[in-house]
């Protein structure tokens, strides 16, 4: 049996942010980082939130968020008497918000009859993570270093605000590596060996709309029609794979990720030509007898504009259209492109495959994986 379900109400196009106005009479706390205060895009967010009680500001966000500074942000709201909560940034910010607030619900849960529900709002400034709308969230054991995944049903923002006006400024490198991040979303969502066609009509739009778009946010971030669409197709991918999962791509991104502190979309563009290709199995499948996954490269190879008249064709202009838009958008397609040596490459060889057989991801890659295969991948990249 398979299940579709969405829970988070979702706001879009210009003046999105508007949205906040309604909130009155509520204690409210905006959890983000120090450059949202410092670029002044938080006292943006703070003037919608006029009509509050009150209004309080957890700055202390910081990449890969810390136990520590969840059980920080914990105390903060129970300070607040918090009753709504705004996430504002990229992936990170969200991702604590959403550790705060449920982590704080467990220890009400344990403590009270009957908790207060905080109300969480996740306003994204990047077109990329899709966290608004996922049911997960990635937290970072200190003592450890490892990564900890939360998977909750409760973790999903009550709404999302996707306005284009909070990521007009963004950099233009910034600004390819989440849009990679979303491609790779959703292509690995449409082929996961839990995909529907309830999560396939979701990747495909987002595949479509990131395809066309993503160039030209890139070329001009003050472009508001790509950037709501590029906004929306981020949103989209996000809810895909929150039904569905992901798959061996981000299995292995998440190892480079850990180990060398590569960007995520930037990690996971870097392996995703080699991931099709695997999952495709074109060199020992023949085109008339190609598995689903290369069907499904097809599909959407055709959605997006190219030629694919068969699965072998699809596959091919698929893979090629991916690494010319990584040229188009000067990504680095090697390791060492992205300033690890192969030596240290090298040395981490095994540690990278025994995270990615391990990674919750790649349990739904559509073809399965051995540690054999994860290395041919590392080969690919190892330049």
């Amino acid at each position: 049996m398979k299940r579709f379900k969405l829970s988070t109400e979702v706001l879009f196009s210009e003046d999105a942010i508007d949205a906040l106005l309604e909130f009155k009479d509520v204690n409210a706390v905006l959890i983000t980082d120090k450059f949202m205060v410092d670029s002044g895009m938080a006292d943006m967010i703070l003037k919608k939130l006029r009509n509050c009680k009150s209004i309080s500001v957890f700055d202390e966000v910081i990449p890969d968020p810390p136990m520590s500074l969840i059980e920080r942000g914990i105390a903060f709201l129970q300070d607040k008497d918090c009753d709504i909560v705004v996430a504002l940034g990229g992936g990170s910010s969200i991702d604590a918000a959403k550790a705060i607030v449920y982590m704080n619900d467990k220890v009400k849960d344990a403590t009270e009859e009957a908790p207060k529900k905080i109300k969480l709002i996740a306003l994204p400034t990047t077109s990329g993570t899709g966290s608004e709308v996922t049911q997960f969230a990635v937290v970072t054991d200190t003592e450890t270093g490892k990564k900890i995944p939360l998977i909750d049903e409760s973790l999903m923002p009550d709404m999302a605000i996707l306005d284009p006006e909070l990521v007009k400024s963004a950099p233009p490198f910034i600004t390819a590596d989440t849009g990679m991040d979303v491609i790779t979303h959703a292509i690995e969502a449409y082929v996961a060996e839990t995909s529907s066609d309830c999560s396939d009509c979701l990747a495909e739009k987002a595949a479509e709309l990131a395809f066309e778009f993503l160039p030209r946010c890139y070329r001009n971030g003050y472009d508001i029609k790509a950037r709501d669409k590029m906004h929306r197709a981020s949103c989209l991918a996000g809810m895909s794979f929150s039904l569905v999962n992901l798959g061996l791509n981000h299995g292995i991104a998440h190892a480079l990720g850990a180990i060398f502190h590569i960007p995520h979309g930037r990690a996971n563009a870097l392996v995703l030509p080699h991931v099709i290709d695997f999952n495709a199995d074109m060199a020992r499948e023949a085109a008339k007898h190609s598995n689903d996954s290369a069907k499904k490269y097809q599909k959407l190879a055709r959605i997006i504009g190219l030629p694919a008249p068969t699965p072998k064709v699809g596959v091919s202009n698929l893979i090629a259209e991916i690494n010319r838009l990584m040229r188009y958008m000067d990504r680095p397609t090697t390791i060492t492109e992205c300033g690890i040596s192969l030596e240290e490459f090298e040395a981490n060889r095994e540690e990278i495959i025994n995270r990615a057989m391990a990674d919750a991801c790649t349990v739904a890659n559509p073809r399965k994986v051995t540690r054999d295969d994860i290395s041919k991948i590392l080969d690919c990249i190892a330049k």
